[in-house]
Protein backbone atom coordinates (compact mmCIF):
# COMPACT_ATOMS: atom_id res chain seq x y z
CA UNK A 1 0.00 0.00 0.00
CA UNK A 2 1.51 3.42 -1.05
CA UNK A 3 -0.02 6.59 -0.32
CA UNK A 4 0.86 9.87 -1.17
CA UNK A 5 0.22 13.27 -0.14
CA UNK A 6 0.87 16.55 -3.06
CA UNK A 7 1.66 20.02 -1.54
CA UNK A 8 2.12 22.64 -4.39
CA UNK A 9 3.49 26.11 -3.33
CA UNK A 10 4.46 28.11 -6.40
CA UNK A 11 6.08 26.40 -8.64
CA UNK A 12 7.23 23.81 -6.01
CA UNK A 13 6.03 20.19 -5.71
CA UNK A 14 6.28 18.39 -2.50
CA UNK A 15 5.40 14.59 -2.81
CA UNK A 16 5.45 12.61 0.85
CA UNK A 17 5.11 9.02 0.74
CA UNK A 18 3.57 6.61 2.92
CA UNK A 19 4.68 3.12 2.67
CA UNK A 20 5.55 0.62 -0.46
CA UNK A 21 7.26 1.93 -3.79
CA UNK A 22 6.68 -1.43 -5.65
CA UNK A 23 5.28 -2.99 -8.76
CA UNK A 24 2.28 -3.03 -7.38
CA UNK A 25 2.12 0.58 -6.26
CA UNK A 26 4.31 2.56 -8.84
CA UNK A 27 2.25 2.42 -11.89
CA UNK A 28 -0.49 4.06 -10.08
CA UNK A 29 2.05 6.67 -8.78
CA UNK A 30 3.72 7.17 -11.62
CA UNK A 31 0.79 7.98 -13.60
CA UNK A 32 -0.45 10.59 -10.84
CA UNK A 33 3.19 12.06 -10.68
CA UNK A 34 3.30 12.93 -14.16
CA UNK A 35 0.04 14.26 -14.25
CA UNK A 36 0.56 16.68 -12.10
CA UNK A 37 4.36 18.01 -13.02
CA UNK A 38 3.28 20.87 -15.15
CA UNK A 39 4.52 24.17 -14.42
CA UNK A 40 6.78 22.24 -11.52
CA UNK A 41 10.02 23.66 -11.31
CA UNK A 42 11.32 22.27 -7.91
CA UNK A 43 9.74 18.41 -7.51
CA UNK A 44 10.75 17.23 -4.21
CA UNK A 45 10.06 14.04 -2.59
CA UNK A 46 9.90 13.72 0.99
CA UNK A 47 10.33 10.02 1.54
CA UNK A 48 10.37 10.21 5.96
CA UNK A 49 7.39 7.34 6.09
CA UNK A 50 8.55 5.70 2.64
CA UNK A 51 9.32 1.79 3.71
CA UNK A 52 10.89 0.37 1.28
CA UNK A 53 11.70 1.04 -2.51
CA UNK A 54 11.69 -1.98 -5.38
CA UNK A 55 13.52 -1.58 -9.20
CA UNK A 56 10.22 -0.31 -10.70
CA UNK A 57 9.73 2.36 -7.70
CA UNK A 58 13.70 3.43 -9.01
CA UNK A 59 11.89 3.43 -12.21
CA UNK A 60 9.73 6.23 -11.73
CA UNK A 61 12.22 7.37 -9.95
CA UNK A 62 14.01 7.68 -13.21
CA UNK A 63 11.76 9.10 -15.07
CA UNK A 64 10.79 11.67 -12.80
CA UNK A 65 13.91 12.89 -12.70
CA UNK A 66 14.44 12.70 -16.38
CA UNK A 67 11.28 15.07 -16.45
CA UNK A 68 12.44 17.43 -14.19
CA UNK A 69 16.58 17.91 -15.88
CA UNK A 70 14.12 19.53 -18.62
CA UNK A 71 11.96 22.14 -16.61
CA UNK A 72 14.06 22.23 -12.94
CA UNK A 73 15.14 20.39 -10.44
CA UNK A 74 14.04 17.23 -8.22
CA UNK A 75 15.29 16.18 -4.35
CA UNK A 76 14.64 13.90 -2.25
CA UNK A 77 14.63 14.15 1.96
CA UNK A 78 14.11 12.27 4.97
CA UNK A 79 15.21 8.26 3.44
CA UNK A 80 15.71 5.84 5.65
CA UNK A 81 18.75 3.83 5.89
CA UNK A 82 17.18 0.79 4.04
CA UNK A 83 16.08 3.10 1.09
CA UNK A 84 19.62 5.04 1.26
CA UNK A 85 21.32 1.77 1.05
CA UNK A 86 19.29 0.95 -2.00
CA UNK A 87 20.18 4.10 -4.14
CA UNK A 88 23.93 3.63 -3.38
CA UNK A 89 23.92 -0.16 -4.02
CA UNK A 90 22.08 0.24 -7.49
CA UNK A 91 24.04 3.69 -8.30
CA UNK A 92 20.89 6.09 -8.09
CA UNK A 93 22.75 7.90 -5.14
CA UNK A 94 24.84 9.31 -7.80
CA UNK A 95 22.06 10.10 -10.17
CA UNK A 96 19.64 11.79 -7.41
CA UNK A 97 20.02 14.74 -5.23
CA UNK A 98 19.52 13.00 -2.11
CA UNK A 99 19.33 15.80 1.17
Amino acid sequence: MLYVDKELQGDTLTVSLDGRLDTTTSPDFEAELKSNLDGVKNLVFDFEKLEYISSAGLRVMLSAQKIMNKQGEMSIKNASDDVLEVFEITGFIDIINIQ
